[in-house]
């Protein structure tokens, strides 16, 4: 035989072997899912709500508008420290001033009246205390006067003389006591007149105060929506002109932020939080929870959602959460970013999954499996069914994990706990050192229990983008 046919066969003969060689490969690898695995391990587990909001301060007040005005002064800039008391701004008050002035010169004129009023009354008193002397002389004089007529030791004319005597004594005395009754109310009247006055002086007054506005408590000025010559209203609700300034007491202060519906009933006063702050990245606050809002808040609008406001709404919900700050530093101002995480729970040494680990079967893929496993083949990839909520106990969605055994990747359902940032509790289920089905996550989503499985945990490569 010659060289080259020699040569052809030998080619020939190594092809053949290697298709089926390939062919054989080929066979083996079907129906082999590629799978990322990991461990289950102990560790300690916290688990942690995150939400944003910003800086506020547990106590501030709102310098609203007491009277109408023009701003002549602002004593104040955003970001001042006063105290209580401090002057703010000040208001036109050439009108105010004058009337107060006028008022002040009818207070001292109506105590000027009181004044003439209580000596008329005294005068009228001193007369009725001599008219009642007189009154009780002409009253023995007549009395004696009787006898010695009746003894006619005198005249009638006398007699008489000593009558008419007594009776005008007595009239003098009536005359007397309507004289005292008669001061006594004009005093009176004018020690009202004199109330009335000084209450017309308390009221302008108050009206002058209303023109210099000072800090009802201790704290920095955060907000300063007015300018000098604007006009002042009285206190409105957001009506232009009617809010002066804000002043805020950095001395506790607080971290406000929102919390999702699905977390808010994990969340409790006194659980601690770390807060970071926009404007400062590099430091983390401690604090701890110290108030949990009763009323959903609409993620829309910002408001209350109300039976009113959220009928036929389906729209997200927030809740406000509190955070009091243990030790906040001076340089902090209202209204600064922040995002808070609150460690709701806390796990020593417990059992955890990586979180992608968890997957959701029915319960009809499980008995599926179960036959496929009994009739020796099994049946690969195939996307999960949608949850049914007919309540038909074959289409039940039953959480789990794909644990390695051999292999295979057995569907083993689980009960869980904490939640943590990455990894989660299992309190059933599960034993530390299972090795578990962790990706990847089309893997994860179409792996049928049972399945051959071929583990490959080298790092995924990365396409060179063309350029």
């Amino acid at each position: 035989m010659k060289t080259w046919k020699k040569v052809a066969i030998g080619v020939s003969a190594a092809v053949v072997l290697l298709v089926v060689v390939l062919v054989s490969i080929n066979q083996a690898n079907k129906g082999v899912v590629t799978v990322q695995t990991g461990q289950v391990v102990k560790q300690d587990l916290t688990s942690v709500v995150t939400a944003s909001g910003e800086i506020r301060p547990k106590n501030y007040t709102n310098v609203l508008g007491e009277g109408y005005g023009k701003i002549t002064d602002i004593a104040v800039k955003e970001g001042d420290r006063v105290r209580k008391g401090d002057v703010l701004l000040h208001l036109e008050n050439v009108q105010p001033g004058a009337d107060v002035q006028a008022q002040e010169s009818n207070v001292l004129s109506a105590e000027a009246g009181v004044k003439v009023a209580a000596a008329n009354y005294d005068s009228a008193v001193a007369t009725l205390a001599q008219r009642e002397a007189d009154l009780e002389k002409a009253k023995f004089d007549w009395e004696r006067s009787q006898q010695l007529y009746k003894d006619q030791l005198i005249s009638k004319q006398e007699y008489d003389a000593g009558k008419a005597t007594y009776d005008g004594a007595v009239a003098a005395l009536n005359a007397s006591r309507a004289q005292v009754e008669q001061t006594r109310a004009a005093r009176e009247q004018s020690q009202s007149v004199l109330g009335q006055n000084r209450a017309a002086l308390t009221r302008l007054k108050d009206v002058l105060r209303k023109t210099t506005y000072v800090a009802p408590i201790e704290g920095i000025v955060s907000y300063i929506p007015v300018r000098v010559g604007e006009n002042v209203v009285m206190g409105i609700q957001n009506a232009e002109g009617s809010n002066l300034m804000t002043i805020s007491d950095m001395s506790v202060v607080t971290t406000e932020v929102k919390v999702d519906e699905t977390d808010i009933t994990n969340v409790r006063e006194g659980q601690a939080a770390e807060v970071k702050i926009d404007a400062i990245p590099d430091k983390v606050y401690k604090g701890r929870v110290t108030e949990v809002g009763v009323l959903a808040i609409l993620r829309s609008s910002g408001q209350a959602a109300t039976s009113q406001t959220t009928a036929n709404t389906q729209e997200a919900r927030d809740f406000k959460v509190v955070i009091t700050l243990d030790n906040p530093p001076e340089s902090l101002r209202p209204g600064l970013s922040a995002t808070a995480k609150i460690q709701t729970a806390q796990g020593k040494n417990v059992l955890t999954i990586p979180i992608q680990a968890l997957a959701v079967r029915s319960q009809k893929d499980l008995d599926e499996a179960k036959q496929s496993k009994k009739g020796g083949s099994v049946t690969l990839a195939a996307s999960k069914p949608p949850s049914d909520a007919s309540g038909d106990p074959a289409k039940k969605d039953i959480q789990g994990v794909f644990v390695v055994r051999g292999n295979k990747a057995e569907f083993v359902p689980v009960q869980t706990g904490i939640t943590g940032v990455t990894d989660i509790e299992v309190t059933n289920g599960l034993k530390e050192g299972d090795k578990i089905v962790t990706g990847s996550y089309k893997a994860l989503r179409t792996l049928k229990p049972g399945a051959t499985v071929k583990v490959d945990n080298s790092a995924p490569k990365i396409e060179e983008s063309s350029s």
